[in-house]
């Protein structure tokens, strides 16, 4: 190999590890490319206001601030209230985490301010999800991929974002699937976790619906209809719908702690897994586990 082009090789590789989860411009993030945008002032818009909007990221900041900053790394929360994007994505810069929000994205008619949530949640699992990593041609990359980012946000992530609310008041607004219920139901006995969980799927069908819409599919997504598909290999990319609603479910209903770690070379440290639970399990849609 040429000289020159084995620098330009090597540094396209440094530059895809250590720098973006998703694209600068926020246009492959949390969801694939799309063109829609939702101004400010749009008609029929979702339950997100701004004050909402920055009400969700502070408090996800104040929660995680701290434990980026035990890291010895810096969390910056990019606030884009008036930009239009549909999408939202993550980023390191050196010592500097960040998460990019949209107003576009909060703004749309699926979602609601779990999901919304749910989102920040989903793009700081990125930087602390855990293994499963993201990987290109030649190398891993420092971010989770999609599917981790997706069960780490609702598993560990929006769990601690809900845990100090009234959640069962909160549930008692929503009407929720029965299946998501008897599954909830199952694995926690406690009230307001069994709220969270029922919170937790609710959030994740929000966002599913999401990716539904920008997809332009017509089957609704359901707790009872999971996707059969099985994974020859883990996917790093994004999953279809219905399968990422299976995995928001999975980490809502796995058992395990809010505040037990996960782990960035084992994927089985802090999370549900086969041979030792029975629900929770990272979906094989998109997860090809290898022994656990």
């Amino acid at each position: 190999m040429r000289k020159g082009i084995q620098i330009t090789l090597t540094v396209f590789m440094l530059a895809w590890g250590t720098s973006f989860a998703c694209d600068i411009n926020g246009t492959s993030g949390i969801v694939e490319d799309n063109n829609l945008l939702i101004p400010v002032g749009a008609k029929s818009v979702g339950e997100v206001t701004e004050v909402k909007f920055n009400e969700i990221l502070d408090k996800v900041e104040a929660i995680y601030a701290p434990v980026i900053e035990a890291k010895g790394k810096t969390l910056q929360v990019i606030r884009k209230w008036e930009d239009a994007t549909v999408n939202a994505y993550a980023q390191q810069t050196g010592n500097v985490w960040k998460i990019s929000m949209f107003g576009g994205l909060a703004r749309h008619d699926t979602i609601t301010a779990d999901a919304f949530a749910l989102v920040a949640c989903h793009e700081l699992g990125h930087h602390l999800g855990g293994f499963p990593k993201k990987r290109s041609i030649w190398s891993s990359s420092w971010a989770s991929n999609e599917g981790q980012s997706d069960y780490w946000g609702n598993m560990k992530c929006l769990r601690k974002f809900m845990e100090k609310d009234d959640n069962t008041a909160i549930v008692a607004q929503m009407t929720v699937p029965s299946e998501a219920t008897k599954r909830c139901q199952a694995n926690f006995n406690n009230a307001d976790d069994l709220a969270m969980c029922q919170r937790g799927a609710m959030a994740g069908l929000s966002l599913g619906n999401l990716f539904k819409a920008l997809r332009r599919l017509t089957v609704d997504l359901k707790f009872d209809t999971p996707d059969t598909t099985v994974a020859r290999t883990t996917n790093h990319s994004h999953p279809a719908p219905q399968c990422r609603l299976d995995t928001y479910f999975a980490g809502a209903l796995c058992e395990q702690d809010a505040y037990t770690d996960v782990s960035n070379t084992n994927a089985a440290t802090g999370v549900c897994v086969r041979n030792t639970h029975d629900d929770g399990i990272r979906p094989l849609c998109w997860y090809k586990p290898k022994a656990e």
